[in-house]
């Protein structure tokens, strides 16, 4: 199970997995061990971003498990949020998390899925995943460590938002 998919089970919300909106050329081509182009994660997010958007109109929360590597793939996705404004990150309800591990750690858990064919994406495609990687602080993305036990980085990254979030909120006298 994946951290989004234990963080939605802990805040009572719906989760999108985000590898299910792939096409299946996009699949074929991570299968083969070939990187995607924005060409092809365009497509991908512009779906994603409506399946989040229409959980978000309906007034649901999502958690969703992507590698919005790029700040215009996540710009993509806070589309979903109808009023968001581009660069208005503290009000945008679509938040994200990076979870923060060495290469070795990552690949040895991408070769494990991979073995188990749990996924298709071989660990041979994590360093053109890792050369895409932008974090802006300005996006206030909230990051914690991934090699701690999921339930902690559950609890870690709860934390984090309520901090973010009470720091958002001016006091009431």
């Amino acid at each position: 199970m994946t951290v989004a998919a234990l963080l939605a089970g802990a805040l009572g919300c719906s989760f999108i997995e985000a590898d299910d909106y792939h096409s299946q050329a996009n699949k074929a081509k991570m299968s083969n061990g070939i990187p995607l182009s924005d060409a092809d994660r365009v497509p991908w997010l512009e779906s994603l971003r409506d399946a989040i958007g229409d959980r978000l109109d309906r007034g649901e929360d999502v958690a969703v498990s992507c590698s919005a590597l790029q700040l215009k793939y996540r710009e993509i996705l806070r589309a979903a949020d109808r009023s968001y404004n581009p660069g208005d990150y503290v009000t945008c309800r679509v938040k994200f998390v990076c979870l923060r591990a060495s290469a070795e750690v990552i690949t040895e858990r991408m070769q494990r899925r991979s073995d188990e064919g749990k996924h298709f994406m071989p660990a041979s495609l994590l360093q053109s995943q890792l050369d895409l990687l932008q974090i802006n602080d300005a996006e206030g993305i909230t990051e914690v460590d991934a090699t701690v036990r999921p339930d902690d980085i559950v609890r870690d990254t709860i934390a984090q938002f309520r901090e973010k979030l009470a720091s958002t909120v001016p006091p009431c006298f």
